[in-house]
């Protein structure tokens, strides 16, 4: 393998926790490596969340160094070499070298190994190989500088390998293409074919990892391409039967243009459709009943503020955009407006003021016929004349 390729001045390589999981990796006579996604990121000028560490040290090794150095070690994934080491309360997932010696698509059966090249070549993309040592001396045993800085993105080696692996890599490359590649430089074909030759395959992984990639991908600044690409390996059928990639460029659109926050992904998931969204991506209550209002909204007639007196202005303001980018309706210029005048508004009336003279399906039927009125009426007729058409009928 080369020398360094780069060199990172990264605030986390620096940091005394991070140093004293390096150091009693080191004290014992291994070395030690930080790989993947906090290499990436720092390169690419993102933060940093999780800190990963490649070392040539055998889980138990792992243990006992960091227990020499009064650090805790937690065996959270042994038997494939990850061992969680805490240092200053923080958690630090320290990983054998390894490599697949045999996998289903799901789990695969490693073998530790004394060399790095091993692991980079077991690992799914080029620009998630990168090595740091503690000095800041990046290694690059696969290419993946170039790639990463070219916003290229790439399987390590042959892509239907990777993907015969863990056909999850398949939703990885859409995501990761969503997140860190070059929209401008389109989609690798060759991944891309073996996404869509692997496709089947998908079916082997639980719903649960599914939903999971499909919501990162969404929460990316622009999915829209990406998902494009999925739609047209016939991935994107495979895993939300029945959805539309072609609305989310437009929603993409609309939320920046409408100032709509941070990226979405249940907003977005809700212009794409698909047959029980919610079931085919394992949603939580909480996200799956988000989706349906979404869904309920946009397939009514309610307009803006309607829509904000019943759920909110956020709520209101997403129903807004998903229509209009399923439909091309243009949204109305007081839409601000409307969601405040919504949101403000208190229906006068109360189940109490009618009991005298209506009862049971009656009264529910009486208040909703008076709420019609008011919400006509702009929510400008008072309590006393909407109970003056109550006792007119």
């Amino acid at each position: 393998m080369t020398g360094p390729v780069a060199w990172l001045d990264a605030d986390w390589l620096a940091a005394p926790a991070t140093r004293a999981v390096f150091a009693a990796l080191s004290d014992a006579g291994h070395a030690a490596y930080a790989v993947g996604g906090c290499v990436r990121n720092t390169l690419l000028g993102r933060a940093v969340r999780d800190i990963d560490i490649a070392t040539d040290a055998r889980p138990d090794a792992t243990v006992a160094a960091a227990a020499a150095a009064g650090l805790k070690a937690v065996p959270t994934g042994a038997s494939h070499g990850t061992i969680t080491v805490v240092a200053d309360k923080r958690g630090f997932e320290v990983t054998t070298f390894r490599h697949d010696v045999d996998t289903d698509g799901r789990h695969a059966v490693v073998r530790f190994s004394d060399r790095l090249e091993d692991d980079a070549a077991r690992r799914d993309f080029t620009m998630n190989a990168l090595y740091a040592r503690p000095d800041g001396a990046v290694l690059d045993p696969v290419g993946g500088l170039v790639d990463l800085r070219a916003g290229r993105l790439r399987f390590i080696g042959d892509p239907d390998a990777r993907i015969a692996e863990d056909y999850l890599r398949i939703l990885r490359f859409f995501r990761f293409h969503a997140w860190y590649a070059d929209p401008a430089g389109g989609v690798d074909a060759a991944g891309l074919a073996a996404c869509a030759a692997g496709a089947a395959g998908l079916a082997r992984v639980s719903a649960e990892r599914v939903g999971h990639e499909m919501l990162r991908l969404l929460a990316a600044d622009d999915p829209g391409p990406a998902v494009a690409a999925m739609a047209q390996a016939g991935v994107l059928a495979r895993v939300l039967p029945g959805a539309d990639a072609r609305a989310l460029p437009v929603l993409v659109a609309l939320e920046g243009d409408h100032g709509a926050g941070a990226p979405d992904p249940i907003r977005r998931l809700a212009v794409l459709g698909g047959a029980d969204a919610a079931a085919a991506l394992r949603l939580s209550r909480a996200e799956a009943k988000r989706l349906a209002t979404l869904h309920g909204g946009i397939g009514s007639a309610a307009g803006p503020a309607e829509l904000a007196f019943r759920h909110g202005p956020e709520t209101a303001r997403d129903i807004v955009l998903a229509r209009a980018a399923l439909t091309g309706a243009p949204l109305p210029g007081d839409l601000t407006a409307a969601l405040a005048r919504g949101s403000e508004a208190v229906f006068p009336i109360k189940a109490a003021d009618l009991m005298r003279t209506h009862r049971g399906a009656a009264l529910g039927a009486e208040l909703r016929r008076l709420e019609r009125l008011w919400i006509d009426g702009g929510f400008a007729p008072g309590r006393a004349a909407l109970l003056d058409a109550a006792n007119r009928g």
